[in-house]
């Protein structure tokens, strides 16, 4: 997430970092669902973190879709 405020000079730099944090974040679904599978975790712990893993890509979704409101502005 850090690299993509770097980047917000370039819209397309900034969707591209988001996109990669998104991908990561939907890489932690499936390591939770590994975890909980491995008992590692209970039920209740699970659908905590897969909530508010769910939260975090609605965020970054929301950021890709309205990068004007985060400080990116496109080249003129």
């Amino acid at each position: 997430m850090s690299e993509a405020c770097r980047k917000r000079r370039y819209v397309k730099h900034w969707i591209s970092k988001l996109t990669d944090s998104d991908g990561e974040n939907s890489e932690t679904l499936v390591w939770l669902d590994f975890v909980k599978a491995s008992k590692y975790i209970n039920e209740e712990t699970y659908y905590q973190l897969t909530e508010q893993s769910e939260e975090v890509g609605k965020l970054i979704n929301y950021m890709i879709n309205n990068p004007g409101k985060f400080g990116v502005k496109p080249l003129e």
